[in-house]
């Protein structure tokens, strides 16, 4: 693994039970990139941002991480507590060992991150009563916080109406523009990865089938040259 890589996939392969889901993945992330994941359902996508997090094991090759960097994930369906908005962000870092904070300075840091993200009104409300929207701007102000040098997107904007999902991926956008952030994630939305990707990787049956800059994965032309299923996916997307 190279300096200039925070994650390294080598012949990597997960199984579920007898099944294989992710089959001889060979992948390079740098530091900085915004790689979308784009496919059917049951491509592997999940499965590929879970092994990257550490949350499932491998069959088969290696993943290797920059020690160096932290990693934070969010769910299409965030997981939160029977407790206030401030709580589970401020509960989330405190439980952090690696951060290093008193339950004070993880408050502290928390009511921040509640303001990046616009929810300082709803503080004190139950995280679990907050709209779709806000759930997920929780989720995200509860990554933030954490300092993530990689943050990994599980379909961020899929169960959103249209009002939070502009909200939502405005913040994504915020978040890997002003920052030294590394973003990948999975998204079914084709606007939404031109407008946030830096590369886009396309998946079936558990494989990488194109891996290309995002200007060339939407150039017909290219595309079609390069990976013919993943232009058929793109086209029937599209249409």
């Amino acid at each position: 693994m190279n300096s200039r890589t925070v994650i390294q996939l080598q012949n990597a392969a997960v199984k579920l039970g007898s099944v294989t889901v992710l089959a001889d993945m060979n992948l390079s992330i740098a530091p900085g990139e915004r790689v979308a994941l784009v496919g059917s359902n049951g491509s592997g996508k999940s499965t590929l941002l879970r092994l990257l997090q550490g949350l499932l094991p491998l069959a088969a090759g290696q993943v290797h991480r920059d020690p160096s960097s932290r990693l934070a994930m969010l769910f299409q369906r965030p997981h939160l507590l029977r407790i206030s908005a401030l709580n589970n962000v401020t509960l989330g870092i405190w439980l952090d060992r690696s951060l290093g904070l008193t339950w004070r300075q993880a408050r502290e840091r928390a009511l921040l991150a509640l303001q990046r993200v616009g929810l300082t009104a709803v503080a004190a409300q139950g995280g679990r009563q907050l709209s779709g929207g806000q759930q997920q701007r929780l989720a995200l102000a509860r990554a933030w916080a954490r300092q993530p040098d990689v943050l990994l997107l599980d379909e961020p904007t899929a169960s959103l109406d249209p009002h939070a999902k502009r909200e939502v991926e405005n913040l994504i956008a915020e978040f890997a523009q002003g920052e030294a952030l590394t973003l990948i994630w999975a998204s079914h939305n084709l606007g939404q990865v031109k407008r946030l990707a830096t590369r886009v990787i396309y998946m079936e049956g558990g494989r990488v089938l194109a891996d290309l800059p995002v200007a060339d994965f939407f150039d017909a032309a290219k595309l079609a040259e390069h990976s013919p299923a993943a232009h058929a996916f793109v086209q029937g997307e599209l249409s």
